[in-house]
């Protein structure tokens, strides 16, 4: 536990390398808040582009090639050594198997030879965490995370507190966006290009479903979305420039509809769940965040019914070290760490929030896609 003004600050380093970036950062926490000291990312977008996708094995030899590296940035910058550090995190769930291991590991080594504690962080939670980190909010919040992985909707009542609200039945927003631009000729990734070529387009010239929409369960569901998409890229084949930029705004508009239907409901349950809390807040992390149509609905969304709308700037709702070294000294205050437990802990390619929900596809769970 931190005590008193005058301490010096805890400082962690994060690795992160649960999909295609390779992070690493250097964060500091005292009595008044925290603060990224460096940030280092290393994307692998480029290697990847060809395949319209990430490609789990290539993703994890360049993480072996690349991580030593980026944590010397990383302290570089910082201008400090691994001495300095009062403590190591490391991301180790869910993602891709091959980049864990790599990053759990090398974590490990740098923990048992400087002798430093060590946290092994769920992404999930450290994304769940960031905004205390750049916003200083307090529990109770609500957590929207949407990226190529996941689609939740989460309560976050405390550090290793988390209830789920919402998930998607079948893919993840990102992933919706990524395969409706392969399907379209757009390149990777997916999601800027798309909303990208919506900005030309006529959003009123297809009518897609709007899954879910208007039923009391706050889960997602995009598969339906992505058929009609492909029905009517089929229809109207071989397409246009203008085509393209009909179906992406027409796509992204039954994505925005859906969102402020699946959240509204969600911010109307904290209210009754959560009445005493006078200023809530909406959070919204993951690559998905950076949309603005999405981004704009939200916040007018949150103005409507009395919420903050929260998103961290755009380098820490995509993967990066600095959330990971977060949530590590986020469980190092609340006295949540158990080195035994930290390394003997196997990377794990699915590994929810709430543990105690229902495995779903998008829960990181066991049975669900990470």
């Amino acid at each position: 536990m931190l005590q008193g003004t005058d301490r010096p600050p805890l400082r962690a380093l994060g690795i992160e390398t649960s999909c295609d970036e390779t992070a690493a950062a250097v964060v500091e926490m005292d009595a008044q808040g925290g603060r990224i000291v460096s940030n280092v990312v290393l994307s692998q977008v480029a290697e990847h582009a060809a395949f319209g996708g990430v490609v789990p094995e290539l993703a994890a030899r360049a993480h072996v090639t690349a991580t030593d590296g980026v944590v010397a940035a990383a302290l570089d910058e910082a201008g400090l050594t691994l001495a300095d550090m009062d403590m190591i995190a490391a991301t180790a769930g869910p993602g891709l198997i091959g980049g864990l291991i790599v990053g759990l590991m090398t974590g490990k080594a740098l923990a048992k030879v400087s002798g430093k504690p060590l946290a092994a962080v769920n992404h999930l939670e450290a994304h769940a965490l960031t905004a205390r980190l750049t916003d200083g909010i307090d529990f109770p919040y609500l957590l929207l995370l949407v990226s190529g992985g996941h689609t939740q909707i989460v309560l976050v009542q405390g550090v290793g507190r988390y209830e789920r609200w919402g998930t998607t039945i079948d893919d993840a927003l990102g992933e919706a966006f990524d395969k409706t631009a392969k399907l379209l000729g757009l390149p990777y990734p997916g999601g800027p290009n798309v909303e990208r070529a919506a900005l030309q387009g006529d959003a009123g010239r297809f009518d897609f479903p709007r899954p879910l929409k208007g039923t009391d369960r706050l889960d997602f569901s995009f598969s339906g979305l992505k058929t009609a998409v492909r029905q009517a890229a089929t229809a109207i084949g071989p397409l246009g420039d203008g085509d393209v930029a009909d179906i992406c705004a027409a796509f992204q508009a039954a994505i925005v509809d859906t969102l402020a239907d699946r959240v509204g409901r969600a911010l109307a349950a904290f209210h009754t769940r959560f009445p005493g809390v006078a200023a809530p807040a909406l959070v919204v992390a993951g690559g998905v965040a950076a949309n603005r149509a999405i981004r704009a609905t939200l916040l007018d969304l949150c103005g409507k019914n009395g919420f903050r709308f929260i998103a961290p700037p755009m380098e820490l709702c995509t993967d990066n070290g600095a959330m990971v070294a977060w949530a590590g000294l986020e469980r190092l205050r609340a006295g949540l760490l158990d080195d035994a437990d930290a390394f003997a802990f196997a990377p794990r390619s699915r590994w929810p929030l709430d543990e105690a929900a229902a495995p779903m596809v998008g829960s990181g769970r066991r049975g669900a896609k990470a």
